[in-house]
């Protein structure tokens, strides 16, 4: 069971240092929404207790995003995922994919993993509106909110619960960072 305030710590390293972000954004404003997004998914009730966290007591998550580029992001989706190719975003769900005996919680914090997101593919994605976004930043939440979704437990097998994850990764968005703005 969740403890009244969650403390939430997301650690962004940027590998691709030559990559030029689009005017007005700043990754200290991503930790923002992201932390934001993340807190209203933990206010969700049903959403938590569809999640990993369910029965879990805690007062702090974290997890890490590393921003990449598509040759670092093509060679992790080859050596971990056996997929020859870049893809958008990588999610090692490090708390959610343990058996339940394996999963620990040490001092009340819980550690659920890295997303790894190709900047290349997010600029890409959001020339062409991929996912319904037109602007970098849109790609990047809607990316990041999905891997934040990996972490807690979601997953998609198929067409219809990967559009039930994009529904939620929308509302993670739109109520969880827009709302809060």
């Amino acid at each position: 069971m969740r403890m009244k305030k969650t403390k939430i710590n997301i650690f962004i390293e940027n590998d691709y240092e030559s990559f030029e972000f689009p005017k007005g954004i700043e990754l200290s404003e991503v930790i923002k929404d992201a932390t934001k997004a993340t807190e209203y998914f933990l206010s969700q009730n049903d959403l938590l207790e569809a999640s990993c966290l369910q029965g879990y007591s805690f007062n702090q998550i974290y997890f890490d995003v590393v921003l990449t580029n598509d040759a670092k992001i093509h060679e992790i989706n080859r050596e971990y995922r056996d997929k020859d190719s870049a893809t958008d975003v990588i999610t090692f769900a490090i708390f959610a994919d343990s058996p339940e005996e394996e999963r620990f919680v040490f001092d009340g914090e819980i550690n659920l993993g890295e997303i790894i997101v190709s900047l290349d593919h997010t600029m890409r994605q959001s020339k062409e509106a991929c996912h319904g976004k037109t602007t970098f930043k849109d790609e990047l939440y809607f990316l990041l909110t999905h891997g934040i979704l990996h972490l807690l437990g979601y997953d998609h097998q198929d067409e219809e619960s990967l559009q039930q994850m994009w529904s939620l990764q929308h509302e993670l968005i739109n109520k969880g960072i827009e709302s809060n703005v």
